[in-house]
């Protein structure tokens, strides 16, 4: 119940800023930014209609659209920021009345990409959505196999081309650097900081390397390999590695072999008891 609660509190916390990213940065610079809620500033622009009373009937009809033909249990955790999203955009609708900005569009769009983007990021990552766009690029890749990220590219890249038509293609580019914020900044934000990286080793002094690390508190995992091109059968060492000690242990392994091959990728996460176990051992004994 208690995790329930904090995931609704972090879509409510991500949603209120996107909402008012959007009230303060990009709805009065016209910046759209993809999505529905890029599409709602066109259609002002168009037409005159507010904008959270675009967003609010465009996802009711995806939802109920959703509900449909992705089923229940894809639509249940896209009602909530759905509905809220609209809500919140109404509800701080005069924000730049009160809080203005003298600044370059350039960095509107920077601060309103980076902004909407962890906000974003805060919602996705509780495995939540706001409905919009997210609906129509799950119907492309369940019904016309049209992969999640191609779709996202032609449903976003087409709404920014509108607002090239509507705006001129100084209003383009600004959207443009939004939403290539918004999605890297997003992403970040669900993954997080990543705390580790991961060594994979290959070496003619496989056993001194092993013992280096676990001297120093790393459990590792040897696996055979083979080498793509020579053929040749080898051992590699796998060793996931805390990122205050990266240099330390890059350097001594060098050191132990200067000919060593060495790949480190980052880590997000690791699911092992016995790494936080080491870790808290760790902890212990540099407190």
């Amino acid at each position: 119940m208690k995790k329930r609660i904090k995931n609704y509190v972090i879509v409510l916390l991500g949603v209120l800023i996107v909402a008012i990213t959007y009230d303060l940065f990009l709805s009065p610079y016209q910046i759209v930014a993809g999505g529905v809620g890029g599409l709602a500033i066109i259609v002002r622009k168009l037409i005159g209609m507010e904008e959270s009373t675009f967003i609010f009937i465009a996802n009711i009809v995806l939802v109920v659209i959703s509900f449909i033909f992705l089923g229940k249990e894809k639509t249940k955790n896209t009602v909530m920021g759905a509905l809220l999203l609209p809500i919140f955009i109404k509800l701080f609708s005069n924000i730049s009345s009160f809080i203005t900005f003298e600044i370059d569009p350039m960095v509107v769009a920077i601060l309103g990409g980076t902004l909407s983007g962890f906000g974003y990021g805060l919602v996705f990552g509780q495995n939540f959505t706001t409905g919009g766009t997210d609906i129509l690029n799950q119907l492309a890749e369940k019904y016309f196999k049209i992969p999640m990220a191609k779709s996202i590219l032609y449903i976003d890249g087409f709404i920014v081309l509108c607002s090239f038509v509507v705006f001129g293609f100084t209003s383009m580019m600004y959207a443009l650097i939004a939403l290539f914020l918004i999605s890297t900044i997003s992403n970040q934000t669900q993954l997080g900081i990543n705390k580790n990286r991961v060594f994979y080793i290959t070496s003619k002094k496989l056993k001194e390397i092993k013992e280096f690390l676990t001297e120093n508190g790393y459990d590792v995992t040897i696996v055979d390999s083979v080498g793509g091109y020579s053929k040749k059968k080898a051992k590699l060492i796998i060793c996931g590695v805390h990122s205050k000690d990266y240099y330390r242990m890059k350097e001594g392994i060098e050191i132990i072999d200067p000919n060593a091959f060495i790949v480190v990728a980052n880590a997000y996460e690791e699911l092992n008891a016995n790494v936080k176990i080491r870790e808290g051992a760790l902890h212990k004994k540099t407190s």
